[in-house]
């Protein structure tokens, strides 16, 4: 079924994104670092006033995904504040060495006491000739999403990869395709990647609100 993501790094975008016609949000804060762990204030405050799923990203601070013991505590104490807290599912991801890293991953899908979880863009920086093997790994973990670009900085340049990855799935695991995704370009990607499950911030002319029009106009192209 199709369906459309938007990324709200605050939650006047996410007000946009419902009333626009999103089918889901990925809440989380700092934009410039792409994405961390968002203030648990504003899940509460956004959940009296959506009525569609939010998923809650939990991830402790920018840069790379390999975290140290510290950090997965943190994030185990999120999961937990979160779920209290009502949220519909999770998004994150932890590497190691340049792949998923299994124990660890595996360990905070459980914590997650069945919200489904999506591993996100850390997946991008696995190598392409691994991600077959790794999306693979990703479904044994218990994850019901991956999120990617196909490896590039952009899903319109990683769209010959996404197509492999939306093949190897074979419905097993949801691919979102996210990376740069505007309503001008989601109609080739649709048809290049066989994908049926977009993400976007629907942010526009380097701004900090999602564009309720860029929202509409995305969602009338992802049905």
């Amino acid at each position: 079924m199709p369906l459309l993501e938007i990324a709200c790094f605050n939650v006047e975008s996410a007000l946009i994104a419902q009333t626009s016609g999103a089918d889901r949000i990925e809440l989380c804060k700092d934009q410039q670092l792409g994405g961390t762990t968002p203030l648990l204030p504003d899940f509460l405050e956004l959940k009296k006033n959506v009525e569609i799923p939010v998923n809650v990203m939990i991830r402790p601070r920018g840069g790379n995904f390999v975290y140290v013991n510290e950090e997965l505590q943190q994030m185990e104490k999120e999961l937990g504040m979160f779920i209290k807290a009502g949220t519909d599912g999770f998004v994150f991801g932890i590497l190691d060495e340049g792949k998923v890293d299994v124990e660890r991953c595996r360990y905070l899908v459980e914590k997650a006491k069945g919200r489904p979880c999506t591993f996100h863009r850390a997946f991008d920086e696995i190598a392409e000739d691994d991600m077959l093997e790794q999306l693979v790994v990703l479904i044994e973990c218990g994850f019901r999403a991956v999120l990617t670009s196909g490896g590039k900085k952009n899903a319109v340049e990683g769209s010959e990869v996404l197509k492999k990855v939306v093949d190897a799935a074979n419905g097993r695991i949801d691919v979102i395709v996210g990376g740069g995704v505007r309503s001008t370009n989601l109609q080739v990607l649709k048809e290049d990647t066989g994908a049926g499950t977009f993400h976007s911030s629907a942010i526009v002319a380097g701004g900090e609100v999602a564009s309720k029009e860029e929202v509409m106009a995305l969602k009338i192209l992802v049905k």
